[in-house]
């Protein structure tokens, strides 16, 4: 029994000195850091321009002037305005909004035609910029490749063909993902919302909106999506309540 202990052992004495702990004053947290966003840039660079060369894109010159205007906002607001910024309106119904790391928005027109007001459309803007600030991308990266170097050495340490080294190649990734990767993706997207409101508030839009925004997107909900514990997302329900205690504690 002592065996897999020594195992991870090993592995944590060897994992940690590659992984880099940075304090994050906007998240009021530590983090996990192997790699910065900039380091992630590249691949951003690479996955936008597939974006614009493959997707279909809106030239609507009123839905991509209005992204704009909100986003400049908003991501000034955020203190994000060092960098450039681009913006594409997507043809899909699907109400949705990505980031990707070098200053990169993508909006889809579901989601132009799901809210109600620029307000609720700078808190989904917010919420990704959040996103940037907070290095999301750069820590998710770092966790998982943490976490595979750590179940590596572990499995070796331990053999591959005892009943643990099996164990750990069989059940490790599976472990990892349900007890560290997902939830701490859920706290990812939960800290995106806080510091989204901040940047809506700062920019002159009403904070108030964004539970507004999450109220709609529950209602579209039909119930058949995968349970909390197993997503990459809080639930609606989660969402909509950790936004309103964090307004109500802003007097917001």
């Amino acid at each position: 029994m002592r065996r897999p202990v020594f195992a991870l052992l090993a592995a944590l004495a060897l994992v940690a000195p590659l992984a880099g702990c940075a304090y994050n004053a906007d998240l009021g947290r530590d983090q996990l850091l192997i790699v910065k966003d900039s380091g992630l840039a590249s691949a951003g660079e690479k996955a936008w321009a597939t974006t614009l060369r493959t997707g279909n894109l809106s030239s609507d010159p009123r839905k991509n002037a209005r992204v704009r205007a909100v986003g400049q906002r908003v991501v000034t607001a955020a203190g994000l305005n060092n960098r450039p910024w681009d913006y594409a309106v997507l043809i899909d119904e699907a109400p949705n909004a990505f980031v990707l790391p070098g200053g990169h928005v993508g909006v889809t027109v579901g989601l132009l035609d799901l809210v109600d007001n620029d307000d609720q459309l700078a808190a989904v803007i917010g919420h990704e910029a959040g996103h940037v600030v907070a290095q999301h991308a750069a820590e998710r990266y770092s966790q998982t490749m943490t976490s595979k170097l750590l179940l590596g050495v572990a499995g070796a340490a331990a053999g591959s063909s005892s009943e643990i080294g099996r164990g750990l190649n069989q059940y490790g990734g599976d472990a990892s993902q349900y007890l560290f990767l997902l939830p701490f993706s859920r706290k990812h997207e939960l800290e995106a919302d806080r510091l989204g409101v901040d940047y809506m508030q700062r920019a002159g839009y009403q904070p108030r909106q964004a539970v507004v925004l999450w109220r709609k997107m529950q209602a579209q909900d039909d119930g058949g999506g995968k349970p909390e514990f197993a997503s990459t997302h809080p639930s609606d329900a989660s969402r909509i309540a950790a936004l309103e205690a964090y307004l109500s504690s802003k007097g917001w």
